[in-house]
């Protein structure tokens, strides 16, 4: 999968069929391009296969890691993914369309894969980031959990962990949950119940 290549990953296996009876196991042929498969998508997929394998490879575990947090509370809505497309052409460098190839595919693999992926394309992340792109994909994750002006506790507590994840100091991520402060839940609601009437 072109996304997992992006990432260093190995090729997750080929499902078998049961084997007919004195045979050895028989592999499922990979379905063959949809027919509406656009000329524009494979130009896209062709220029994401051109990038620099690190360089792929960061844009790939960027996209993972924010939509790691987008799907916090099980639904990535409209509003975080075009945040997320957003975040990859300004700080990814890579051009719209391209963006938005990236993050679907990032959502996609996001949804399917469990706790050992996100731990893995995290560390891969971690690997090739400076402090300061740690730093961002940290105020990425929040401004995805904003979206809908209010970060949820499991949102916090999932970029808490990438946090963690991405040997980010405590000082460091306070600092940028401060910049968040007003869309926490939790300061939500206590400024709620401390409302005069």
């Amino acid at each position: 999968m072109l996304f997992r290549r992006f990432l260093g990953l190995p090729p997750s296996d080929s499902p078998v069929r049961d084997p007919e009876p004195g045979t050895g196991p028989r592999r499922i042929e990979p379905p063959s391009a949809p027919t509406g498969e656009t000329a524009t998508v494979r130009r896209i997929v062709a220029r994401l296969e051109a990038l620099p394998p690190e360089r792929a490879r960061y844009l790939a575990s960027f996209a993972y890691v924010m939509s790691r947090a987008a799907e916090a509370d099980l639904e990535i809505s409209d509003e975080e993914t075009a945040l997320m497309e957003r975040f990859v052409v300004e700080l990814g460098g890579i051009d719209e369309a391209q963006a938005v190839l990236v993050v679907q595919m990032a959502k996609l693999q996001a949804r399917m894969q469990g706790a050992t992926e996100d731990f893995l394309v995290t560390q891969e992340f971690a690997r090739l980031a400076t402090d300061e792109q740690k730093l961002a994909v940290l105020r990425c994750c929040f401004a995805v959990g904003a979206a809908d002006n209010s970060i949820s506790a499991t949102e916090a507590s999932v970029v808490n962990e990438i946090a963690r994840e991405l040997d980010v100091s405590r000082e460091q991520l306070n600092a940028v949950r401060a910049e968040f402060l007003e869309q926490l839940s939790a300061i939500q609601a206590m400024r709620r119940l401390n409302e005069p009437g």
